[in-house]
C-alpha cells in the first residue's frame, strides 16, 4: 500500500524544521559572533588598524556569514545585531587583547555547549569550524599580543 503523498511531503519537510533548542543555539552563536565582530571593529576605530584585530575582524565577518547561511537554509529570520555601538572600549591594544583572550575562551565554551543542541551534521560542521578558529587561531593570536605587551608586528598585514 502506497503512502499518502501529503504525508511524504510532510516527512520530507519535517527534517528541515529545527526544534526550539536548535533555533536558540543558532541565535546564541550569531549573537556571540556579532558581539566579537563589533568589539573588534570598535578596537580598530579607536586604536587604528592594529594586529591581530584587523585579521580577526575579517574572520568574524566570515563566521557571521556561515551562521547566516544556516539561518537561510532553515528559513529562520536572524535577529538584528544588538551590539552596534554597545561594545566595550579599551585604553590600549594590550587591554583589548586581554579582553580578546577572554572573549575567545568564552566563544570556545559556547560552542562546546552548542554541540549538545543538535545532531544535524551541517550545523555541527559550522559549529566545529567556528570553535576551531577561536581555539586554534584567534586565542593564540590574542595571547601573543598580550605577551608582547600589545605590540604586534606592526600595523596591517605582514
Amino acid at each position: 500500500m502506497a503512502k499518502n503523498p501529503k504525508a511524504i511531503v510532510k516527512d520530507m519537510t519535517a527534517d528541515d524544521n529545527l526544534n526550539t533548542q536548535e533555533r536558540q543555539a543558532l541565535a546564541d552563536a550569531l549573537d556571540d559572533e556579532y558581539k566579537a565582530h563589533e568589539t573588534y571593529e570598535q578596537v580598530i576605530r579607536d586604536l587604528g588598524p592594529v594586529r591581530p584585530f584587523i585579521n580577526i575582524v575579517e574572520a568574524e565577518a566570515r563566521h557571521i556569514s556561515a551562521l547566516l547561511a544556516l539561518f537561510e537554509r532553515y528559513g529562520m529570520t536572524p535577529a538584528e545585531n544588538r551590539w552596534a555601538g554597545k561594545t566595550p572600549r579599551f585604553a590600549g591594544v594590550q587591554d583589548a587583547c586581554r579582553a580578546g583572550v577572554q572573549a575567545e575562551i568564552d566563544n570556545v565554551a559556547l560552542y562546546d555547549r552548542l554541540f549538545e543542541s543538535t545532531r544535524r551534521p551541517e550545523i555541527l560542521s559550522v559549529y566545529q569550524a567556528l570553535r576551531s578558529a577561536s581555539q586554534d587561531r584567534h586565542l593564540p593570536a590574542f595571547r601573543r599580543c598580550v605577551e608582547r605587551g600589545g605590540m604586534g608586528r606592526g600595523r596591517g598585514r605582514a
